[in-house]
């Protein structure tokens, strides 16, 4: 066989993952536009506060629509569209720093498992675009698809994702 159409399998590591900037923007994308819980798990007021006005008696149940606060038109510029780019050259984190974007919660009730989970998506979604070309089955057009999500606990699509992945490295 040919050396140049021979492929060698290269294995992605977690140190290369830390290069993949536009891997990295692609997550945060779709954690804001689509976060794994729409309202995040009730919290209870400790004391009377003042929120944008509005007076929060103390111990007051508060959800958080995690969801909603992803599309804001005060936060985001063209709130409904998929736009890796806007993470680029923007320092707004999902680990419940920034405010904005918080799709696991923030302060002290956020998700404990956030870092391990992250790392183990960025590994994983790099490998796979790394391993495959992907395609959609024969006669079926973008235009086809169905994104509607079910809105729950959790969020997922109401029609599965079918696609076919290609092999591009020799022996997989």
């Amino acid at each position: 066989m040919r050396n140049d159409l021979q492929r060698v399998r290269c294995q992605l590591t977690e140190s290369d993952i830390t290069q993949m900037n536009y891997l990295k923007a692609v997550i945060k994308e779709i954690f804001r536009l689509h976060p794994p819980a729409p309202v995040l798990l009730p919290r209870e007021s400790m004391e009377e506060v003042s929120v944008g006005g509005y007076t929060i008696p103390e111990k007051t149940r508060i959800y958080i629509n995690a969801w909603a606060i992803g599309r804001s038109q005060e936060s985001w510029k063209d709130p409904d569209i998929f736009d890796p780019e806007r993470f680029m050259d923007n320092e707004i984190d999902f680990r419940g720093k920034d405010f904005e974007l918080i799709p696991f919660g923030a302060g002290r009730r956020s998700c404990p498992a956030i870092a391990f989970g992250s790392a183990t998506v960025e590994l994983a979604l790099a490998q796979l675009v790394h391993s495959f070309d992907w395609e959609l089955p024969l006669g079926v057009q973008p235009a086809d698809l169905d994104m509607s999500e079910v809105f729950g606990i959790t969020m997922h699509r109401i029609s599965p994702l079918m696609v076919v992945a290609k092999p591009i490295f020799k022996g997989i």
